[in-house]
């Protein structure tokens, strides 16, 4: 079989990451972007964010020949059989719901410029009933007698674990009208089963209409939102009864229903997907008539955000400083927040709870230092007014308390005694959960956890 050219039109990093990735399969591949900054950046063999083992890939795909990148949506509708949506799909600014501007000048640019027959598929996390309009949308500017169709397949990438989730993924959702439209969109995939296949593996392919291709995604997001925000609850009674949410997660995610995978308490859940995805959800929701049944998803929210400001309470706790109505007072007062980035093995900090809670600490009066592996350039343009030191061992000199506020390895295995001759006191909040707590306390730390019992 003659594998079809694939086009990925944005090149962030869902486009990116999937261009690299399917190059790597062995597809012919062009990702398109407006940006001629970023496209010269990957077209350089540099990958313009930070995700694990796609730099090594991105250099491959470009020497091969396979890969190439560029900003002429005409040298996309000339090159590929199928044009994969990647673009942006943020909150907007005035509202819950997802801004489509994006998707819609994708496919009013690309179908003007088809001239032969081709297959659409959206990857971007949208609401449903985007891609009936998108449907519509290419109905009214393509030509008529191509016979352009259009297909959904949601991405499922987890930053830090992209490439695996590309070129392994644990199901393929297709969301099809048409046999044609079905059998080329799994030859577009032909190479993850293919893989899949040398490895002795399955993957699913899951054939379903729009609408549920569309629910598919955020009806995950939603859930893992919930997940998280749950055992983030227990953390808020655990933390009133005496009682050790760590230890509570670990014997609930026994429960073969529930499991243990997004169990852990602590800061909550941030990066640039399940918060605004939530969101949309809801406001979908709403403009369907069936607003009440994702009314759960403010309460998951709330709990979400509230996790963020438990961090100045705890700082104020352990610093012995007064809380006023306006909250702490943490004038004078050094912190050192170790973490920038809404999770480790990425530079995204999108939402993230690290500088939320870093920013928050600057807001009463505390002088924060920030020390990220990766995120610091994007730590600096979102939070400009924090300070921001270059290693972990700057970070915490002098310090009279140390947030950990993302589990990089940096942070779960640093040496706590090396650390405590550094800092002028030994008080470590752990935002994540995420370090040993009797071997802090044996390096003469005062440890507080979130939602564990002061010990």
């Amino acid at each position: 079989m003659t594998l079809p050219r694939l086009s990925f039109l944005g090149t962030g990093y869902l486009g990116a990451t999937y261009s690299i990735c399917f190059a790597e399969l062995g597809y012919e591949v062009l990702g398109v972007d407006v940006d001629e900054a970023k496209i010269a950046t990957l077209a350089g063999g540099r990958v313009p964010f930070h995700e694990p083992g796609l730099d090594d890939l991105l250099r491959r795909g470009l020497a091969s020949g396979r890969l190439r990148f560029g900003t002429s949506y005409a040298e996309a509708a000339e090159f590929a059989d199928v044009h994969f949506i990647c673009v942006g799909t943020p909150q907007r600014p005035d509202r819950m719901s997802a801004d489509l501007t994006y998707v819609e000048s994708t496919v009013t640019t690309l179908a003007p410029l088809l001239r032969r027959r081709a297959l659409i598929v959206g990857k971007s996390t949208v609401p449903v009933g985007t891609a009936t309009w998108v449907e519509q949308l290419v109905a009214k500017h393509a030509d008529p007698t191509l016979g352009v169709e259009v297909a959904w397949s949601p991405e499922f990438l987890q930053e830090g674990f992209a490439v695996e989730d590309v070129l392994r993924p644990n199901r393929i959702v297709a969301g099809v009208r048409s046999a044609w439209a079905h059998d080329l969109l799994a030859a577009a995939h032909k190479g993850v089963f293919d893989l899949a296949a040398t490895e002795d593996r399955e993957v699913p392919l899951v054939v379903t209409d729009f609408a549920t291709a569309e629910l598919v995604k955020v009806a995950a997001n939603a859930f893992l939102a919930t997940k998280i925000s749950f055992i983030n609850a227990m953390a808020e009674v655990c933390e009133v009864a005496g009682a050790d949410v760590t230890l509570l997660a670990r014997a609930i995610g026994y429960d073969p229903r529930i499991g243990h995978r997004f169990l852990q308490a602590g800061l909550g859940f941030g990066g640039g997907c399940l918060p605004k995805d939530i969101r949309a959800f809801q406001a979908r929701a709403q403009e369907l008539g069936a607003g009440e049944a994702l009314r759960f998803l403010h309460e998951v929210d709330l709990i979400n955000t509230r996790r963020r400001g438990r961090v100045l309470n705890l700082a104020a706790e352990l610093l012995d400083r007064p809380v006023g109505p306006a909250g702490p007072d943490l004038s004078g007062t050094v912190v050192a927040v170790l973490g920038a980035s809404f999770k480790p093995n990425s530079d995204d900090v999108r939402d993230a709870p690290s500088l939320a809670a870093a920013a928050a600490l600057a807001a009463a009066g505390a002088d924060v230092r920030v020390h990220d592996p990766q995120a610091m350039d994007n730590a600096r343009r979102s939070q400009p007014a924090l300070s921001y030191a270059p290693t972990l061992e700057a970070a915490v000199t002098g310090v009279s308390l140390v947030v950990v506020a993302t589990e990089w390895a940096e942070f779960r295995n640093a040496d706590p005694v090396l650390l405590g001759g550094l800092v002028e006191r030994r008080l470590v909040i752990d935002g994540r959960n995420c370090l040993d707590p009797a071997q802090w306390a044996r390096a003469g730390w005062t440890y507080r956890g979130m939602g564990r019992p002061v010990t």
